[in-house]
């Protein structure tokens, strides 16, 4: 960029959006036709646009704004870190680096014996997929379809749901089997017991037609996240659990948005006392304030490699400004009881999602679990009919819905039906009403779109 255009930026906001447009490459998105916000301060739950609009950061930016922008305690931490190494490659032991490793250890599941630190959720996935080929000599990975772990070439693989697309044909090995979406199976189950019986049963079908001996891993996401928050019925986390037993293949979690008290627990494998072998995580061991993410490892996986290579490596994992933003993250985790607050909040949310799908005909269901929650918009409630048909939307109707909630200063995100709600874990009981009440106004107005789409 020469000096002129410097010297434009420097003139004010009026040229932001400009050279935004003109050089950058917006992700998931055609470019021609972008309108991005100008975004100048963000602090708490709130962020502001070049108009002075204020926005509730309802979705925690990508689920991963745990603690809410401008922390103090975090951003000192990283300028502390700056001034005394902001950086040493990951073959050297740093204070930063073993500090953070302990905490997260003593966060995780007692099982759990060390941990591999990566840049962010897609490539501690694809560090996943490694350690547990490595650890069995297997090769197959079995994943589901609704499903989202990352948009590298692995992760992609990983995933199930259409963003995988552009990486096909895939990776040989990569298998995939369907979660189980109560709300959208045609069989009437009596129980969740039931439904997780059901669904745990045709997986084992499955891995036995595949071969046993040659699975590596089950890798799935504890709470589906973008693709619904589906949670898992009674009794099915711990069927994997036992499958996983059953046939020697690695359990696989990836919490990557459900860890880190986002669920009101430390870890969402914690609501249902199931202890993996490997753990994924990002986002929330951060917040975004530096990339971040890791893989947790089960003891006999960590004592397998103090006598086998670990082939696994980049030049940033751990990085020290990182692994310092993290240690400072998990203090104000426990300083601001940010755990017991989103469990007690996701309550109070549960509540005023479940009034207000009673008053709205274009809710088919609302999903929560502490601060994680989704609602799914359908075009008939009895049908259960879909607003958008799966992985397709090209009359832009969900942007609109989010859109129509922005402009009221609702900020958040959707995917496929769904709309994301997911505020920080800082939100008060008077912020959260705020936001429910604009999401409630905001409904009538989305009830009268979907009503006007079905003519």
């Amino acid at each position: 960029m020469d000096t002129v255009q410097n010297k434009e930026l420097e003139m004010g906001v009026e040229n932001i959006k400009k050279y935004d447009k003109k050089y950058n490459m917006h992700s998931w998105s055609a470019q021609k036709t972008l309108d991005p916000l100008v975004i100048t301060k963000a602090e708490g739950i709130y962020f502001w646009d070049s108009n002075g609009n204020r926005y509730m950061d309802m979705s925690s930016q990508l689920v991963n704004a745990n603690i809410g922008h401008g922390n103090k305690k975090v951003i000192d931490a990283i300028k502390t870190q700056a001034e005394k190494m902001p950086f040493m490659g990951p073959a050297y032991a740093v204070d930063v680096r073993a500090k953070l490793a302990a905490k997260v250890i003593e966060k995780a599941p007692d099982n759990m014996g060390k941990v591999f630190f990566t840049l962010g959720g897609a490539d501690a996935n694809e560090n996943a997929i490694k350690i547990a080929k490595m650890y069995t000599g297997r090769f197959k990975i079995f994943s589901r379809y609704r499903s989202y772990h990352g948009a590298s070439f692995g992760a992609a693989n990983l995933s199930g749901e259409p963003r995988r697309y552009t990486c096909e044909p895939g990776i040989p090995g990569f298998v995939k089997f369907f979660d189980p979406y109560v709300y959208r199976e045609n069989i009437k189950f009596e129980s969740e017991e039931k439904a997780s019986e059901f669904y745990l049963g045709k997986l084992r079908e499955q891995l036995i037609y595949e071969g046993t001996d040659s699975i590596a891993a089950i890798v799935i996401e504890t709470i589906t996240g973008s693709n619904g928050v589906i949670i898992p019925p009674k009794g099915y986390l711990q069927g994997i659990r036992k499958l996983c037993d059953e046939f020697g293949i690695v359990m696989v979690c990836d919490e990557v948005m459900a860890g880190w008290g986002r669920t009101g627990e430390w870890f969402a494998c914690d609501n249902w006392n199931v202890k993996p072998d490997i753990i994924t995580f990002a986002k929330g061991i951060t917040c975004g304030y530096v990339p971040l993410g890791g893989v947790l490892v089960d003891k006999k996986i960590a004592e397998y490699f103090d006598n086998n290579v670990l082939m696994c490596g980049l030049t940033y994992n751990a990085h020290p400004l990182a692994c310092a933003a993290g240690c400072a993250t998990l203090e104000v985790y426990e300083e601001e009881n940010l755990i017991e607050n989103s469990k007690n909040m996701g309550i109070v949310l549960g509540q005023y999602l479940e009034k207000i799908k009673e008053k709205h005909s274009s809710i088919g269901d609302v999903r929560y679990i502490g601060l994680f929650s989704a609602i799914e918009l359908v075009k008939d409630r009895k049908t259960k009919e879909p607003l958008v048909p799966y992985g397709k939307d090209p009359n832009g109707v969900m942007p609109k819905i989010i859109a129509m909630l922005r402009k009221k200063g609702f900020s958040t995100y959707s995917h496929e039906s769904c709309i994301m709600v997911a505020p920080p874990l800082i939100i008060t009981k008077e912020e959260l009403e705020e936001a429910m009440n604009i999401l409630d106004e905001v409904m009538y107005s989305i009830d009268e779109y979907v009503e006007k789409l079905k003519k």
